[in-house]
This record gives C-alpha cells, structure tokens and sequence, in this order.
C-alpha cells in the first residue's frame, strides 16, 4: 500500500491543478460531486470510479482489491449528497437535518475497513474490501467530525465561487482558502490588480 495521502489533486475548469487537503476523509469524498449544481461535477458514475477514487484518497486502496458493485456507487452519492447537506448546516449553525442524518447512520453501522500491519511495517487494510466496507469508514469519519471538537472548524472555501469544504486544523484556526496554491492566489492576484487600479485612479 501506498503512502497516506495529505491530500488530493484536483484540476479546475480552467485546467488549472491544485492540491486541497480538507482535512477529513469524509470532506474529502465530497470532491467526487454533489447535489444541485455539483452535479456538473459528478464523478461516481459506477463501480469503477468508486473504487478508482478510493485509491487516491486517503484510504489509499487498491483499486483491484475493492469489491464494489453498481448499488454501492449508488449508495455512495447518497452517503455524499447528505454530507454534503450536512456540511452545510454545520457551517451555516442550523440543526442537521434528520435524513441526512439517518443516512450517514445507516451507512456508519454496516461493517468498516480493517486494519492491518503490512510486511514492510506500513498501514494497511484487510483485503478484499467492499464498496460498502469503505463507505462505512466515510460515514465514520463522519460521525467522529461532526460530534467531535473540531465541528466548529469546518468551513467553506472563502472565494465567493469555490464551494469546497475543509477542517481547519491550523493553529491560528485563520484558514480561509480551499488551497493557497488556488483560491489564496487568486486572491492575492485580485488583490494586486485592485490596488494597482486605485493607484492608476489617483495619479494625476
């Protein structure tokens, strides 16, 4: 098995990639699409694409050792789209929403990954694995999160047009962008331009 991974690649629809690290596996399935308008972003379409995201996530599973089925594509949006709602109410101080809520319990109580040490003394999982076994940890994950003391630190991405999430586990607990490499940057750069045309404005 590979090494954990501290974050994900993602590429913008300009083409341009960046790496956004969300901090909690359950964030970051929500990278792979959503309700609403995610669903231009949908990247759940089968078993297949399940099992490819599970090895670029932080499980970091192998892609051929995951036995996963049409239903369990199916499940997972589902588990996504109430996180995702979740999420959001989080951020916004409603009450979480009782279906979303079921959902993510239902998914949590099935049986998780296991864990294992592997010959070279690395972290492991107990093959093979399910589509439903991994989406069990993604619920998981949830629940610790959401009952958890760093609840309060979840956020949306501070550009008015980046709808990621992220925990912000930084000290300061200051974070505000989705990845400085992306949104920071393009903040910086607006910034710039903005101050440069104020100057522009007020030369004689």
């Amino acid at each position: 098995m590979s090494e954990v991974a501290t974050g994900l690649v993602l590429q913008a629809r300009d083409g341009a990639r960046f790496r956004f690290d969300p901090g909690a596996l359950c964030l970051e399935f929500l990278t792979t699409g959503g309700p609403g308008p995610l669903s231009g972003y949908e990247a759940l379409h089968g078993p297949r694409e399940l099992a490819d995201w599970l090895a670029v996530s932080r499980l970091g599973l192998d892609p051929g050792e995951v036995r996963a089925g049409p239903d369990d594509a199916a499940a997972g949006r589902r588990l996504r789209d109430a996180l995702w709602r979740l999420a959001r109410a989080v951020i916004a101080g409603d009450p979480l929403p009782a279906g979303e809520v079921a959902e993510v319990n239902r998914a949590a109580a099935r049986p998780a990954l296991v864990p294992r040490i592997a010959r070279d003394r690395t972290h492991a999982w107990n093959p093979p694995v399910t589509g439903a076994q991994a989406l069990s940890s993604i619920a998981r994950d949830a629940v610790e999160l959401l009952t958890g003391p760093d609840a309060g630190r979840i956020r949306e991405c501070g550009a008015g047009d980046c709808p990621l999430v992220f925990v912000d586990l930084s000290r300061s607990g200051r974070r505000r962008w989705c990845s400085m490499e992306r949104c920071g940057n393009r903040h910086k750069v607006r910034a710039l331009r903005a101050r440069r045309d104020r100057a522009e404005e007020d030369s004689p």
